[in-house]
């Protein structure tokens, strides 16, 4: 999903005003989707499967369907909602679709850049979906350049549907050209692709990244495939389980078949989907993201409770753990902060004396549930501080006399190579900083983060089935030193 060529000279990670911009939390690559389901309006049921999916990428949004050997392609830049209308999805017909929303990193916010890939190949087009970040592609496309091939964008997602369609070219059915391209890849990704004979669900040997499959009542042999069970539920489809790490799904009108192409799966699902990523009306492990998130809050309160009036959680993400520390702390549970939910990321800065005025566009303090009151707030991470040094000020300009944070996760000490779109080192403020420096930065009374353990205890599933190499450094798929240094402090690690 990040653009693997060297950065020119205006694609460079933004410092000062643009990072102050950024949103102060790791923000997810991106939603894949995809619908086999002869008989329907495949464009629309994927339009609404994208929509549910929105909160993982808002900056553009794709769909290809298929209609016999025709693939009708609509992406653009902008909300599902902006991208399509009733009139653009009536004109993408056909049997099958592939869809994609996207987030994107600095320098690769373009409509080249968008999804899905579509790559012509002897045995005619394919599309891609993409969801998550290969850590080999010089390898890659040094491979792929050994066979002449071109390439229109700089994501490693057009390079594996390159790869695809090399191997197609080279002779082989789609399936086995399918897997031997999956085997030029190291990293985390999670694929839908649409081919003229069937779609494909794939999930990397490591399953860092989500992909799960549904059925639609009706017809046999109706499928769809989403990254979390929210984009089933949005039109109706049952969940029938999740593509497992190292496996490919061939769906066709024979029906479902799944092969597992990878010789050594080891699932390490990146736990910051069950912390943060994925909605709390997911179903992961068997549960909602809700009850684990409510479990996080509940462990949190037996580690760092401190005596308070009301337990308040950060919109929407510190809800659900706020509501669980309340629950077990005996603490009132209160909303003291109002979220403006129309506010995106806006450009037009604000004068200095509206700065000086406390100009609050996304948040603003309940006045009168705050004042006099000892608050603890709850949040599920801190990655650079800046949102959380406003959150408190807010809080004590509205009348709070004593601010205390708690958050559900571990401190972040360490940069995201499988998708996650986190900041280098040195902007990761508990890379730098101890938690009472951090507590001083944000302006508050008291500052403790949940424990590793601690959080994996919530899971209630074996710890070393997740990725939380953000928090240790401890990567399950080696990253190339290269790559490694592009977002690493290495000097500074031994002294974290």
């Amino acid at each position: 999903m990040i653009p693997q060529e060297p950065l020119s000279s205006d694609q460079y990670p933004v410092q000062s005003d643009d990072v102050a911009q950024r949103p102060d939390k790791p923000e997810e690559a991106c939603g894949v989707y995809g619908v086999y389901a002869p008989g329907e309006a495949v464009a629309k049921l994927t339009y609404f499967g994208l929509y549910a999916l929105q909160h993982r990428g808002q900056e553009s949004a794709g769909i290809a369907t298929f209609d016999g050997e025709e693939v009708h392609l609509h992406k653009d830049m902008g909300l599902v909602s902006h991208v399509f209308s009733e009139a653009i999805l009536n004109e993408l017909p056909g049997y099958m679709a592939v869809g994609h929303t996207r987030y994107s990193t600095t320098g690769s916010s373009r409509v080249a850049n968008a999804q899905p890939a579509i790559v012509k190949t002897r045995l005619g087009k394919l599309a891609l979906a993409h969801n998550g970040n290969l850590v080999n592609t010089p390898q890659l496309r040094e491979h792929l350049e050994k066979q002449n091939c071109n390439f229109v964008t700089t994501t490693d997602s057009e390079m594996i549907a390159i790869a695809i369609g090399a191997e197609v070219d080279s002779g082989k059915p789609w399936l086995e050209a399918a897997i031997s391209a999956f085997n030029h890849c190291t990293g985390a990704f999670s694929l839908v692709i649409g081919t003229p004979v069937g779609l494909m669900g794939v999930r990397d040997p490591n399953g860092v990244r989500p992909l799960v499959i549904g059925t639609l009542s009706g017809s046999p042999h109706r499928y769809v495939l989403a990254s979390e069970t929210c984009g089933l539920d949005i039109i109706g489809a049952e969940y029938l389980r999740d593509v497992e790490p190292g496996e490919l799904v061939w769906i066709t009108e024979d029906g479902l078949a799944s092969f597992h192409w990878s010789q050594k799966p080891e699932r390490k699902l990146c736990i910051f989907e069950m912390i943060y990523f994925a909605r709390p009306d997911s179903i992961m492990q068997d549960e909602s993201l809700y009850s684990y998130r409510l479990r996080l809050g509940r462990q949190l309160a037996k580690e760092s409770l401190v005596d308070a009036d009301i337990v308040i959680g950060v919109p929407d993400s510190g809800i659900p753990a706020a509501i669980g520390f309340s629950q077990d702390s005996g603490i009132p549970y209160a909303e003291g902060l109002i979220k403006n939910r129309y506010v995106g990321r806006t450009f037009i800065q604000p004068t200095q004396a509206m700065r000086e005025s406390g100009i609050r566009m996304k948040l603003n303090p309940l006045k009168d549930v705050l004042s006099g009151k000892r608050v603890i707030i709850v949040d599920d991470s801190i990655v650079r501080g800046t949102t959380s040094r406003k959150i408190v000020k807010a809080l004590r300009d509205g009348g709070a006399t004593e601010v205390h944070m708690r958050v559900s996760s571990p401190p972040v000490t360490h940069p995201c190579f499988y998708g996650i779109d986190t900041d280098t080192q040195d902007q990761l403020i508990a890379a730098t900083k101890s938690v009472e420096e951090i507590a001083e930065q944000i302006g508050v009374d008291s500052l403790a983060y949940l424990s590793w353990a601690g959080m994996l205890e919530a899971t209630g599933e074996d710890p070393n089935s997740f990725c939380s190499a953000c928090f240790t450094g401890d990567y399950p798929v080696a990253i190339p030193e290269l790559v490694k240094r592009s977002k690493l402090m290495l000097e500074k690690v031994a002294t974290v």
